[in-house]
């Protein structure tokens, strides 16, 4: 699985895609300081950008990856290695390389700017980590799309919908049911159907440890109340490792059974 890993990844960084999402956000960073003159405010702007453009890159690439590598993948079956070996390579590979691309774009203008003498690097650390969770879950996604569709537009159709569902249409579902049973208690229900989706559950994260909760309202009070506890952040961080493993479960399930 390592070597298939090593082939994946160093095949991504050689791919010009990953050039310029690296300097998409190598060159966002410089900007953000440009104009902000302030680390704190900087941050604050990259975290819409980081929850809503990752996991939309992280699916677009990982379904691309699937379908442009099924020749490679084909070759790789005819080989003594076993299924789940190559299909997680393949996905490890994908991911780290994203990931990288995004610490390294972001972390070199925010380091040049002066981020190890500054108060907001623990800020700076939670938005690269949620950055990474949000690539790993949806590239896992892409995988999964990818095991079970052969064909490539429905594949895609499936890939943007998912990433559309989570990032967009979930959160007006979300907002409908609370205007709809606002007369009821909803702070167990806004809990959980935050942890239901890992989009919200990053975006809320990051709110509470910029402290800027305030903006969310009476809902920024249910969430300070159990995020902002030691308890709610590890829990949080905790529901963010399962929707990554859950996806990889799946992966391997579906790889025992794919046949080409």
């Amino acid at each position: 699985m390592i070597k298939v890993l090593q082939y994946s990844f160093y095949d991504l960084i050689r791919s010009r895609w990953s050039y310029v999402y690296f300097l998409f956000y190598l060159v966002l960073g410089f900007a953000l300081l440009f104009l902000n003159n302030s680390i704190s405010k900087a941050v604050i702007t990259l975290m819409n950008v980081i929850v809503v453009l990752t996991p939309m890159i992280g699916t677009i690439f990982g379904i691309m990856y699937y379908y442009s590598s099924r020749e490679f993948t084909e070759l790789l079956l005819a080989q003594p290695l076993r299924r789940r070996t190559i299909f997680l390579g393949q996905y490890l590979g994908v991911a780290l390389s994203l990931t990288l691309s995004l610490v390294f774009g972001l972390g070199l203008p925010f380091a040049f700017y002066g981020l190890g003498q500054s108060a907001e690097m623990g800020n700076f650390a939670l938005l690269l980590l949620s950055g990474a969770f949000l690539t790993f879950i949806f590239v896992a996604l892409a995988f999964i799309i990818g095991l079970r569709n052969d064909n490539r537009i429905k594949g895609f159709s499936y890939a943007i919908l998912i990433w559309l569902l989570l990032a967009v249409i979930y959160d007006g579902i979300f907002l409908i049911s609370l205007i709809i049973f606002e007369d009821y208690p909803l702070d167990k229900f806004t809990l959980i159907a935050t942890m239901f989706n890992p989009i919200d559950l990053s975006r809320i994260l990051i709110l509470l440890k910029l402290d800027i909760s305030a903006l969310l309202g009476y809902t920024g009070a249910i969430f300070q109340k159990f995020f902002g506890t030691q308890t709610g952040l590890f829990t949080s961080l905790g529901v963010l490792i399962v929707w990554t493993l859950v996806p990889v479960y799946f992966i391997v399930r579906l790889a025992r059974k794919k046949d080409f």
